[in-house]
């Protein structure tokens, strides 16, 4: 038999949180081994429970689920994301704004998908949540990645995003707070920003599933509010805030000038009336999670689990030599920095003789499009006693350690 040959688009895309190391630590713990995942930001298989008020809107609208909802959402889910982001400073914007999909997963290809042309070139930080370089590519696009300077609390570098922008450039991406570094941007980076898009007639996709787990007292702007001139797309969800990573609920809304986007909004609701309708018991779940605060708030404040993890990890790794990093203000990721010493030239080999020598399962720089091999992502979702005790075993193992 012939062998089947992939697309030409598949050759640069990868997922190493979910990737062939992760595979291998599969196969390792089906024969016995005992792996702590430290690779993917999934709360409900660290304990993380669902929120009461998730499951009485569940309980009561079951038979509203039963069939298929309007192809842009349910209208009083619309309503309620419509409302929150008013609340957050976006101006101008109604219901009919928001598209709710499967996860922000699903609404990054139908806000790339009518944008992109063969070659159009997309601006991207480094490091890069994977979901956008891959979904880039797979829109026939080309990622162009601007920096994101650790010695700044890794702010993006507004110059490095002007330096990039060609003839081709369609777009600019904020992940913001920022996975994996935990980063929450500044307002004044957001409206250099802004600028930038402005000057040169981008568009903008912030990517804000992170907005509610701020940690310290700060708070989360969106650009949006910013810049209510520019034609910007503004996602989100409940799979971090509310622990609900399995329902795949999440939405993207268009805001700015309607004569802009018209055309764009059309073929955005082309795409999304192909798939029918999200998930409707997750869309079930939206007006009680957006109306509860509550539950994110006490996670990330003094007490509440991700705040302690965070405390746990940071202090823990900061009595491992050769390890330096940023303290995150947001979400629960560190991106974490290997001294010379250790002589990495190749992440993936370090994340793979980690994974055999401790059972810790990381994602590598790379896996993050981070273009030098001394990085490496830690999710600090496990209780804390385990993440200092991982803090701890990985600091062992690096004290004999060099490529």
């Amino acid at each position: 038999m012939n062998t089947v040959d992939i697309a030409y688009r598949m050759q640069d895309v990868h997922s190493d949180i979910r990737g062939p190391l992760f595979l291998e630590a599969m196969e390792m713990q089906r024969a016995g081994a005992d792996i702590l995942k430290l690779n993917t930001g999934n709360p409900a298989t660290f304990g993380f429970k669902m929120p009461d008020c998730i499951k009485q809107a569940l309980a009561r609208g079951t038979e509203r689920a039963l069939g298929y909802s309007d192809f842009m959402g349910m209208p009083d889910a619309r309503e309620a994301i419509c409302a929150y982001h008013k609340g957050k400073g976006i101006e101008g914007i109604t219901p009919d704004d928001v598209f709710i999909g499967n996860g922000v997963s699903e609404v990054v290809s139908f806000a790339l998908l009518p944008l992109l042309n063969a070659g159009d070139e997309v601006l991207l930080p480094t490091p890069c949540y994977s979901l956008w370089s891959n979904s880039v590519r797979l829109a026939h696009g080309t990622p162009v990645f601007y920096t994101c300077d650790e010695r700044a609390e890794w702010m993006p570098d507004v110059g490095d995003i002007r330096k990039k922008i060609t003839a081709r450039t369609r777009a600019i991406v904020l992940i913001n707070p920022n996975n994996p570094t935990g980063a929450l941007y500044s307002k004044d980076v957001l409206l250099a920003i802004a600028q930038v898009a402005r000057e040169h007639r981008l568009l903008i996709f912030s990517d804000e599933i992170y907005d509610r787990l701020v940690f310290d007292g700060a708070s989360h702007t969106s650009v949006a509010a910013l810049a209510p001139d520019l034609p910007v797309i503004t996602m989100n969800g409940l799979s971090k805030s509310h622990f609900l990573c399995g329902l795949r609920a999440g939405w993207m809304i268009i805001s700015g000038p309607r004569d802009a986007t018209k055309d764009y909004r059309a073929a955005v609701a082309a795409l999304t009336s192909m798939r029918l309708c999200a998930n409707t018991m997750a869309q079930l779940a939206i007006p009680a999670a957006l109306a509860d605060s509550k539950t994110p708030r006490d996670e990330v404040t003094k007490g509440g689990r991700l705040y302690e993890q965070r405390e746990a990890t940071v202090s823990a790794l900061a009595d491992v030599d050769g390890i330096s990093f940023v303290k995150n203000k947001a979400a629960f990721y560190l991106f974490a920095r290997l001294d010379e010493k250790f002589g990495v030239t190749d992440d993936r080999l370090l994340a793979r003789d980690l994974l055999h020598a401790t059972g810790i399962l990381l994602v590598p720089g790379s896996g993050f499009e981070y273009p030098s091999p001394d990085h490496f992502r830690i999710v600090m979702l496990p209780e804390k006693e385990i993440l200092a005790d991982a803090m701890r075993r990985m600091g062992a193992f690096l004290d004999t350690y060099h490529q």
